[in-house]
């Protein structure tokens, strides 16, 4: 699957990682839900930090349509709430 992350590049992610993306999401949604700021951008890290380990990036000049796109590194959680939707940024 083709996850893109905002202002940082397209990753080609194995399919097999789709549950471990999905628990990973799980966590930005439900900090997002709470509100909870403390564990937002540790969770938001952690989902962007699987795409990238889990993930081979694609050239730059590759155009390919993604699956998935993230919010960047820095995005705020109510950046992100305007993302998520029943799903979580994940569908799955």
């Amino acid at each position: 699957m083709i996850v893109r992350i905002l202002a940082e590049g397209q990753f080609d992610v194995p399919d097999a990682e789709l549950d471990r993306l999905n628990e990973l999401d799980a966590a930005v949604q439900r900090a997002v839900d709470t509100g909870d700021e403390a564990h937002f951008g540790a969770a938001l890290e952690a989902l962007l930090g699987a795409v990238r380990t889990s993930g081979t990036p694609l050239a730059a000049d590759t155009l390919a349509d993604s699956d998935f796109i993230l919010p960047p590194a820095d995005g705020t959680l109510d950046e992100v709430r305007a993302l998520l939707n029943d799903d979580g940024l994940i569908p799955g």
